[in-house]
């Protein structure tokens, strides 16, 4: 089977960066899913971590459904975090190279006592509120993106396949709507 070198053109125009950093990425993502699967029996998501993190503080019922697996949701909410704060000072600051990142292309590169820092371009404004709504949106629909797009779909969960592809179309359309605005980052 021989594939349509137009189809593979408009595939690879999608990926102005090139494909392999999102494979590789997209690997890995899989692979730790997979393994914390293995590991704990518990599918990986973020979005219960506040509510598990309360179950230390608080009686209420609802926060008390995690008690079993707060311990475990805290390392991982905290290796997401260090993950990457790892990257920001290897990669993103040109300490280490390669060639599937190109170092400072996101935000700025700038020298603090001879350390190489990255910092986002994005106004800490916009990082707060963005943070708001995609933990108000995590709440409504009952999971988190990485939860439902990876593990959900991964599973073939009907709910999470419908989330996917709500979540992707209003995301899609907003970053559409907001770039037509000329608002960037």
């Amino acid at each position: 089977m021989v594939t349509d070198p137009v189809l593979l053109q408009t595939a690879a125009d999608l990926f102005p960066n090139g494909i392999s950093r999102y494979a590789v990425g997209g690997l890995l993502v899989g692979l730790g899913t997979v393994l914390i699967y293995i590991g704990t029996g518990i599918p990986a998501g973020a979005s219960t971590f506040l509510e598990s993190t309360l179950s230390y503080v608080s009686d209420q019922s609802r926060f008390q459904q995690y008690v079993g697996s707060r311990d475990w949701r805290v390392v991982f909410t905290a290796g997401i975090i260090l993950g990457g704060l790892a990257f920001a000072a290897t990669f993103q600051s040109g300490l280490v190279t390669s060639s599937l990142y190109e170092p400072g292309t996101t935000g700025q590169l700038y020298e603090v006592a001879g350390v190489t820092l990255w910092m986002t371009e994005v106004q800490p404004w916009r990082l707060f509120l963005g943070g708001i709504l995609v933990g108000i949106g995590t709440r409504i629909g009952k999971g988190c993106t990485s939860g439902h797009g990876v593990c959900g779909v991964g599973s073939a969960s009907k709910t999470s396949l419908i989330g996917v592809v709500t979540f992707l179309t209003v995301a899609i359309g907003t970053a559409q709507v907001v770039a037509a605005l000329g608002v960037s980052p």
